[in-house]
């Protein structure tokens, strides 16, 4: 049981981390998670989205799909996000 949650937390930190590192697409759209959404978006992701680790555009999509179901950091810290990510400040991060 131990071994089976460590193989899972390892692969959505790994998936998380290329989210982070990487544009990842979304519905029409490219996106890129920042660090800080990584940390907030966690949780989420395993609640939401396990069925889809460790396929990061999947994650992504389903992320941004459950977008109301999303925790209020989380969410906050897309919208924030994805604003940058349209006006381009988010590459320089």
């Amino acid at each position: 049981m131990t071994t089976l949650f460590t193989s899972t937390v390892r692969k959505v930190s790994l998936a998380l981390a290329l989210v982070a590192s990487f544009s990842a697409v979304a519905s029409t759209s490219s996106f890129a998670f920042s660090s800080e959404a990584q940390q907030q978006c966690t949780g989420d992701a395993f609640r939401l989205c396990s069925s889809e680790i460790p396929n990061i555009p999947k994650i992504t999509a389903c992320m941004v799909k459950h977008r109301a179901d999303l925790s209020a950091g989380c969410r906050g810290v897309m919208d924030r996000d994805m604003a940058a990510q349209k006006s381009g400040k988010l590459a320089a991060q």
